[in-house]
């Protein structure tokens, strides 16, 4: 029996002609600190092996490039890819999808309150 195979199913690609390891041309370590902190924070070592934060970054990224390739597909009768697109993709995952709806929430609240700062300044400016 041949033990060559192919690439695993999960890392398959279907709309990209070239395999995973070469179409992504990002740069490596570029989320390493905070998936080191993110990693302590959920009971690793403060210092995890540099292997162990390399795997997790490589898993990271497939999944975020895989939910953008879908959502993107999704959104391209539309030619314009919305919030709602990945809320539409994770509707079933309820726990990503209420966190997703709190995080939405709390931004919105962050720009008004932001918006609120910005005119109380501009009126004590104008008041000197």
């Amino acid at each position: 029996m041949n033990n060559t195979t192919a690439a695993p199913p999960s890392k398959a690609r279907p709309h990209s002609s070239q395999p995973p390891e070469t179409s992504s041309k990002r740069k490596r370590g570029m989320f390493q600190k905070d998936l080191q902190h993110m990693m302590y924070g959920f009971g690793d070592y403060q210092n995890p092996l540099p292997e162990t934060v390399a795997l997790v970054e490589d898993i990271v990224v497939e999944y975020v490039t895989d939910m953008v390739h879908k959502a993107q597909d999704l959104a391209s009768k539309r030619g314009k890819l919305l919030t709602e697109d990945f809320l539409f993709l994770i509707r079933k995952d309820l726990p990503k999808l209420n966190r997703c709806s709190e995080l939405l929430s709390m931004n919105e609240e962050l720009k008004q309150a932001r918006k609120a700062f910005e005119v109380d300044e501009d009126k004590l400016a104008l008041g000197d």
